[in-house]
């Protein structure tokens, strides 16, 4: 499967009250490696392993993906190898007849909230305007990337937030 998306950083945090959310883990393994391709996540009470790399040849921003299902008996088992960690909370925010998919990061990296939306054709991403609750596109900045930021805290990336000006954001009473 091709993966379309754009990736933003949030400016400000639209209503998300009347939003569905779900918890999501990633675990990005192997531990030791820079920019781990291959992710393990319990999304709601979804369990799945991906890995994810850029199409050879393509774009850097396609990206190939591929998901086995897992039971939560076997994500329980992988989950014990020694890997890189993720907490978020997904909400699901409908903008202009576009689903936005706003990770809002816990832990070590509250404060960080994503913007993502999915597209199904190249000339449905290219023509995308930036919503007003978004900042910047980041869609192309590794630093930003889930194999990158995993097992890091909001202040191990904040100067690379610092260049576009992003301010911490923070969810009360949701």
């Amino acid at each position: 499967m091709i993966e379309l998306e754009r990736t933003y950083l949030a400016k400000t945090i639209p209503d998300l009250t009347n939003c569905k959310s779900k918890e999501i883990i990633d675990i990005y393994i192997p531990l030791e490696e820079n920019h781990p391709k291959i992710r393990i996540r319990k999304n709601g009470d979804k369990y799945e392993v991906t890995k994810k790399q850029p199409i050879e040849g393509k774009d850097s921003t396609e990206l190939e993906e591929q998901t086995i299902i897992l039971t939560k008996e076997e994500f329980d088992f992988i989950s014990n190898l020694n890997g890189k960690k993720i907490h978020k909370i997904r909400y699901y925010y409908n903008h202009n007849g576009n689903m936005a998919e706003i990770d809002v990061f816990q832990g070590e990296l509250k404060g960080l909230i994503l913007v993502d939306f999915e597209f199904d054709t190249n000339e449905e991403k290219n023509s995308f305007t930036i919503p007003d609750f978004c900042l910047t596109e980041i869609t192309h900045e590794e630093f930003i990337a889930g194999g990158m930021i995993c097992g890091k805290s909001y202040e191990d990336i904040e100067e690379n937030l610092n260049r576009f000006n992003y301010k911490k954001l923070l969810i009360h009473n949701i």
